[in-house]
């Protein structure tokens, strides 16, 4: 190998290191969950923090879209991370809804008696 062909190997080495320190401090230390920090009173209360967490996570996607879309943040990865986590808990608060739903209609139509 020639002098050339070594630095431009380390040049890309030092490269592909400094992306990938800017994605480590890019992303976000913890991901949210969506439990809630608190013991609730109550399963109205529980679903709301719920609710509240999952509405968090989604405006926090909307927030980083637009920033990419506007061309502030040029790093698609995390992008694509933020979006997928929000999609993600949207479809599982989406599924225990549904469990709900379905739980409350077989309830309602149990005989009495």
């Amino acid at each position: 190998m020639s002098d050339t062909s070594i630095s431009n190997v380390m040049a890309i080495r030092a490269e592909v290191i400094a992306r990938s320190r800017a994605l480590r401090e890019a992303q976000p230390a913890a991901p949210p969950s969506i439990t809630p920090t608190a013991p609730a009173s109550s399963f109205a209360d529980t679903l709301n923090a719920v609710v509240a967490k999952v509405n968090e996570t989604q405006e926090q996607e909307d927030v980083v879209t637009e920033a990419y879309e506007r061309g502030e943040t040029t790093d698609i990865a995390t992008v694509a991370l933020i979006q997928s986590r929000a999609s993600i808990t949207f479809e599982a608060t989406l599924q225990v809804r549904n469990k709900l739903l379905s739980a409350y209609q077989d309830i309602m139509n149990m005989p009495i008696g």
